[in-house]
Formats: C-alpha cells, structure tokens, sequence
C-alpha cells in the first residue's frame, strides 16, 4: 500500500480555465535565468526522502528527490546541476525568450539552413521520428493552429476560425516542412513564417537531460519530475520502488492508479482539463495537426511509459490526439508501453497496451 506522501500526480496539460493565465505566466517565467530563481531545499521532504530541490523553469514547476546522504558541499553541486541544465534547455527551447536559439530560428523570415545546438537537433529529430510513427498525430509545427483556436497567448476567438483562415495557416504547417540534417547539425523550414514549437517535448527532454546531469554526478537513487513529467533512477534507500501516481481523467478527484517507475520515465496527457464552449460546441485544447481544428474529446488521459521521458512526452500527446480506438492501434503497432483511462456511462475504464502490460509484470516482479 502506498502512502499519500509517497504518491507525486502526473498533471495532464492544460487546465480548465487556465490556459491564457499559464500563456501569461510563461511569457514572464521563461525570460528568467534559473540563477535568478530561489531554489527550496529540504532537509527532510514529508515522504521521508533525504532531499528535495524545487523550483521553476519553463513556464512551470520542477522537483528533484535525491535520497542519498548529501553533505552541504554536496547539496550546492547538486543544485548547480539541476540549475545548469534547466537554464540551458530555457535559453534554447523556450518560444517566449525572443533571445533563445528556437525563437531567433523561428522569427528568421528566411529558409535557409540554419546550424543548432546538438540538444535542439536531438529533440527535432526525435519529434519527428514520433511524427513519422503516429502519421502525424505529433508535429511540433502545430503552434499557428493552437493560436487560431484560443489556446495560445491571443484570447479565445468569438467564433471558430473560418475554413478559409484555417486553410491559410495549414501552409504554415506540416512536420515534413521542416528539414533537419544531423550530419550537418542544421534546421531549414519550408515556408519562413513556419513556427516550431517544442513544447510538447521539452518538459521530457529537460527531465532527462537533468537525470543524466546527476548520474554523471555520482549520484544512484533519484525521481526528476518538470511540469507533470518524471523519470526515477534506481531504488530509494530503503529499498522500495519510486511511485507516482496517474491522476484520473475527471479532474479534482486524485490519484487513479499508482504506477512504479525502476530506471524509466513516464509522462501523462488528457483532453479533460482545458476547454471552452463556443456557438455550441465543445473545443479542448488539444489540436490535430491532420485535420487543423481541435481534437474529438473523448474524456481520455493517456500514460505512456519510456526509457526517455522526452519520447513519453510526445506519444503522450500523439495518442490523445489519435483517440481511444486509434491510439490503442497505433501504441500496439509501434510497441509503445501506454495506459489509457477514458470516461464511459459506467465509470473509468482503462486500455493497456501489451508493453505496458508487461512492464508492469516486470516491475511487480521486481519489487518482490
């Protein structure tokens, strides 16, 4: 059994009402260099972990449990890590510092190529190897489209975008318009107002790239969490798995199941949190790059469970987009470990698929 102060909610994107306030909130947030940010530490964390480092970047919050002994000396170079990493990831991804590498890509009215950090080009050419494997479900270049619909930093529109308006952007969008060279470690896009948003992505990334930070450190026994997404490396001190706990698609009633995490990530997205109602119908924030308007919204959440947290991340989304049926096909197909939770006339019902069935009957077999 497994205590409350044990449990950490994977948040799903977007909540209800909240979406202007957090596109508000990441405009001022992302600007600031995490040197800048008062770091909490604590001695002793309520579950019993030895130390916790909090904070914010990227728009969001981020939490690192260490339950390891750490003397004063320790504990600074931990944070100076944590710190580094998150403040790099800022200065490269955020689309809200018009100083960062992707902002400067993106407001570049050219379409020539364009050399990037190898972080930049790494989590490219992972959001399209997850584009190319959901048909397109996952594309990172959607951002025009999620304005259009209200669900950017410009307020709702009065009406639903006409088709015209909608048939302008789509040429503005399109995953394969966007051309990266690994060997060569450049960018071009197709169209110069294409806008390439990684949003979806760098929350993933960034647990991992900190998650590499602190085993390169020494350090054996941890659970990164940024925004809602969580990786946990080795067992804690005394023995037990690290857990967390997916949030049931009904938002404000808890924890749904408690998932074990041993040395892998796992990353959660719904389309129950943030929406609005408009001429009649009900939008959620969640856009389908294939069809340019809002998803169907199912009242689903879809955990997926990964060695990368950034590759949780994207099929995450791409599996909300796709819906229960298609998302289950797609996930079987692709062998992705994922865990859907969907609202039905009986209640909650769930979908694993055959990988997450048996990473969970690993990991039970590895906690005895």
């Amino acid at each position: 059994m497994t205590s409350a102060s044990e449990r950490v909610l994977i948040q799903s994107r977007g909540g209800a009402g909240a979406g202007r306030l957090r596109s508000a909130a990441l405009a001022a947030l992302t600007l600031l260099t995490l040197a800048a940010v008062v770091v909490r530490q604590s001695q002793a964390p309520r579950d019993g972990v030895a130390h916790e480092f909090t904070g914010f970047t990227m728009g969001t919050t981020y939490s690192v449990k260490v339950d390891e002994r750490l003397d004063a000396d320790r504990r600074a170079q931990v944070r100076s890590l944590i710190e580094s990493r998150l403040d790099r990831i800022v200065g490269l991804m955020s689309t809200y510092d018009s100083t960062s590498e992707l902002s400067r890509f993106n407001h570049r009215g050219q379409t020539d190529a364009v050399r990037m950090a190898p972080e930049l080009i790494a989590v490219m050419t992972l959001a399209r190897d997850v584009s190319e494997r959901s048909g397109g479900a996952f594309d990172v270049t959607v951002a025009p489209l999620v304005n259009a619909w209200g669900f950017g930093p410009a307020q709702r529109p009065a009406h639903a975008p006409a088709e015209a308006e909608l048939d302008e952007l789509r040429r503005r969008v399109g995953y394969r318009r966007v051309f990266i060279d690994g060997a060569e470690g450049t960018v071009a896009k197709a169209h110069p107002a294409m806008f390439v948003d990684l949003s979806a992505v760098a929350k993933g990334f960034a647990v991992d790239q900190v998650a590499d930070a602190l085993t390169g450190a020494g350090l054996e026994r941890f659970l990164v969490e940024v925004g809602g997404e969580l990786k946990g490396r080795g067992r804690r001190a005394d023995g037990s798995p690290w857990r967390v706990g997916v949030e049931r698609p009904d938002w404000g009633r808890g924890v749904y199941r408690v998932v074990e995490l041993f040395d892998e990530a796992i990353a959660t997205s719904g389309d129950y949190r943030n929406f609005y109602d408009l001429d009649g119908t009900r939008y959620q924030h969640i856009i389908d790059p294939r069809t340019g308007s809002p998803a169907p919204a199912h009242g689903i959440s879809v955990s997926v469970i990964d060695e990368a947290a950034a590759r949780a991340d994207a099929w995450a989304t791409a599996l909300v987009v796709l819906g229960p049926a298609e998302g289950e096909e797609v996930a079987i197909r692709e062998g992705v470990a994922a865990l859907f939770v969907m609202r039905s006339e009986g209640g909650l019902r769930e979908v694993e698929t055959p990988a997450f069935a048996a990473r969970r009957a690993k990991a039970d077999a590895g906690a005895r």
